[in-house]
């Protein structure tokens, strides 16, 4: 079992991705099925539902209709990922663990992962390149 667990130690993070992805869409399914309760609810008592309950079934989250001003969409697009900071960010945060990878592929201190490592990290310098460009054009070409 010892052995298992040193051979496999990686696995833990796909698995814990796995059912924490199961325990969100178990989340959803509980608040979709609680909403259309309640929209059942308000049907047999001849009420009309509110319109914020009927939107929270659409799949639609957020429609833009035009409505919202101009700095509100701005700043979703600033804040959600889009912005040159998150693109920097990315390029930083990739390059970093890159370079960990790098560090720990050249110092060997598991015995048999410097293979595996040095893989990991070509391919996140090749990420972290991309990620830097991204970030250059981002900065160059700014959005008007």
């Amino acid at each position: 079992m010892h052995v298992y667990f040193w051979s496999f130690w990686w696995l833990i993070f796909p698995v814990g991705f796995f059912i924490f992805g199961a325990f969100d869409r178990w989340l959803h399914y509980q608040q979709s099925r609680d909403t259309l309760n309640l929209i059942k609810s308000y049907h047999s008592q001849g009420k009309d539902p509110p319109p914020e309950l009927l939107r929270r079934v659409q799949d639609e989250p957020d429609v833009d209709d035009g409505y919202r001003p101009r700095r509100w969409r701005r700043r979703y697009y600033r804040y959600s990922g889009f912005g040159r900071f998150w693109m920097w960010r990315g390029a930083i945060v990739t390059g970093a663990v890159a370079a960990g990878f790098w560090v720990a592929s050249a110092e060997g201190l598991i015995p048999g992962t410097e293979g595996v490592f040095r893989f990991v990290a070509i391919i996140l310098s090749c990420v972290a390149a991309g990620n830097l460009a991204m970030a250059l054009l981002s900065s160059v070409f700014r959005e008007k």
